[in-house]
């Protein structure tokens, strides 16, 4: 099972999953163009993508679901809430190919099993995935709110994990968000910080082979403070790489 980062962060958050010839993207926050583009560099064709499945409904997750539809003809898997709750923030356009999954059930491709997990993350009816193809487990967790019983259920399960560090408390603190926004992503419906991310994988972690760190802020974080403060709690049992927010990352591969 491979996994490419395309983009992760609050300017567009896209990621690619192949194995057992299903071809996955996980939401759709940049461009067409981009995702096309990012995806070619690792000699990948967007148009033999099986499906797009979209976790929630803020515009960096699925802003750009529309075009990946409309001009490559992807199959959109999106719950109704989200799609509902999409609609009035960002209008997809028009959409032909919609199936919609239930929050906290499995999507079936062949014999690659998608289980979503619902979250708490403030969006209308938000998920995390887990890509399971028999042989090895991916957990996908971004947008998370906070750490909860179910996540530690689906973390501990996994071979390898992509997982949300959004924001060092430091740097929210002292930044220059408004109170309310600062209160909004620490909050139990926000995001984990890198502290709260590198304590949850260090407590039910442990085993993965590897992990990438993604979905980090721009104005509350950086790649090296998420990379340290994760080494220094957790340790370096496992490979630990960044998801970046302006680029492709490398193949992932569990």
């Amino acid at each position: 099972m491979n996994l490419i980062s395309l983009q992760s962060g609050s300017n567009g958050n896209c990621l690619y999953v192949e194995t057992g010839g299903v071809k996955l993207l996980f939401d759709a926050g940049i461009s067409g163009k981009q995702a096309a583009a990012r995806l070619a560099l690792h000699e990948r064709d967007i148009r033999d993508v099986t499906a797009l499945i979209v976790s929630h409904d803020h515009a960096d997750h699925v802003r750009c679901a529309g075009i990946y539809q409309r001009k490559f003809r992807i199959p959109l898997y999106i719950t109704e809430k989200t799609l509902r709750a999409a609609r009035l923030r960002t209008d997809p356009g028009r959409l032909d190919r919609v199936e919609h999954f239930v929050s906290g059930h499995t999507i079936q491709f062949g014999q690659v099993r998608v289980e979503t997990i619902t979250t708490p993350h403030d969006g209308a009816d938000g998920v995390a995935f887990i890509v399971d193809d028999g042989a090895s487990r991916l957990g996908i967790f971004t947008d998370l709110g906070h750490v909860y019983a179910d996540l530690e259920n689906a973390l501990s399960s996994v071979d390898a994990a992509l997982i949300e560090s959004n924001y060092d408390p430091g740097m929210l603190k002292s930044g220059p968000y408004p109170a309310f926004l600062k209160k909004r992503i620490a909050g139990p419906g926000g995001h984990l910080s890198n502290i709260e991310a590198a304590e949850f994988i260090a407590r039910t972690g442990s085993g993965l082979r590897w992990v990438c760190l993604g979905h980090l802020s721009a104005e509350n974080n950086t790649p090296e403070l998420a990379l340290e403060t994760y080494r220094s709690i957790a340790g370096d049992a496992s490979p630990c790489y960044i998801a970046g927010r302006y680029e492709a990352g490398p193949i992932l591969t569990v």
